[in-house]
């Protein structure tokens, strides 16, 4: 299992990728994609600076878009309360999941349901747009940002596809730093409770060990939490994130 630094590091790199403009230094990395999605822009971590220094130059450099701050266990101490007593709110707590792949069962592919990787983003990324809440008006831009991706590393694409050709579900494997980080793995609503999303997470983590990665690390809302639990996924660590 990788340590849990190199678990958040191989998260930075990751939404750096989406990063348009400057991104800020290593004690207070910054990204903005101008996708309105709130967790395409956002604050990674704070090292060495006051939450009052840090807030007024992620504003700065964050203005004009929806945004999140990720405070996890790289950041100063006390980092998150700080911001909040300046005017932040907090919006959701999420555990840092890791496991290694050889330690995941096999999970059959539902019926009528075949998954495989894709590189066709006009259809890809309406589906995670779907589920994730990115807005309508927002999927052109998320399409460009999808192609410009500058990321160090390796992006796989799955999409779980019905017969009739729709994209049910979605999962993007981010290989780097020697594992894999899975996003935007989620399912349309129609076709929840059958099992697609286990067996989307395990058809990318296979893929991902195929390429050499020995663990697979997320963070998991409320929702899925039990289906990752059940795939062996434990947590390591949290995020609190915070709108500001």
């Amino acid at each position: 299992m990788k340590p849990l630094d190199t678990v958040l590091a191989a998260h930075r790199a990751y939404l750096l990728g989406w990063n348009i403009g400057v991104a800020g230094g290593p004690g207070h990395p910054t990204y903005r994609s101008d996708v309105p999605h709130a967790p395409l822009n956002g604050v990674l971590r704070v090292v060495g600076r006051t939450p009052q220094d840090a807030l007024s130059e992620a504003r700065t450099r964050l203005h004009g878009v929806p945004r999140i701050w990720w405070v996890g266990p790289e950041s100063d101490a006390g980092t998150a309360d700080g911001l909040v007593s300046l005017g932040a709110a907090q919006v959701a707590r999420m555990p840092i999941m890791t496991v290694g792949i050889g330690a995941v069962p096999e999970v059959p592919t539902p019926a009528g349901v075949r998954i495989a990787e894709t590189a066709d983003l006009a259809t890809f990324v309406p589906a995670y747009a779907r589920v994730s809440g990115i807005p309508a008006d927002g999927v052109a831009a998320t399409i460009e940002r999808e192609k410009a991706f500058t990321g160090e590393g390796t992006v796989l694409r799955l999409a779980g596809h019905l017969d009739d050709g729709r994209i049910v579900a979605t999962a993007v494997a981010w290989i780097s730093h020697g594992l894999v980080t899975l996003y935007f793995v989620g399912t349309q609503p129609a076709q929840r409770r059958r099992g697609i999303g286990a067996a989307m997470t395990r058809a990318a983590l296979t893929l991902a060990a195929e390429r050499g990665a020995r663990t697979a690390a997320l963070t998991s809302t409320a929702v899925a939490e039990s289906v990752y639990r059940s795939l062996g996924f434990r947590p390591v660590g949290e995020f609190r994130l915070l709108t500001f």
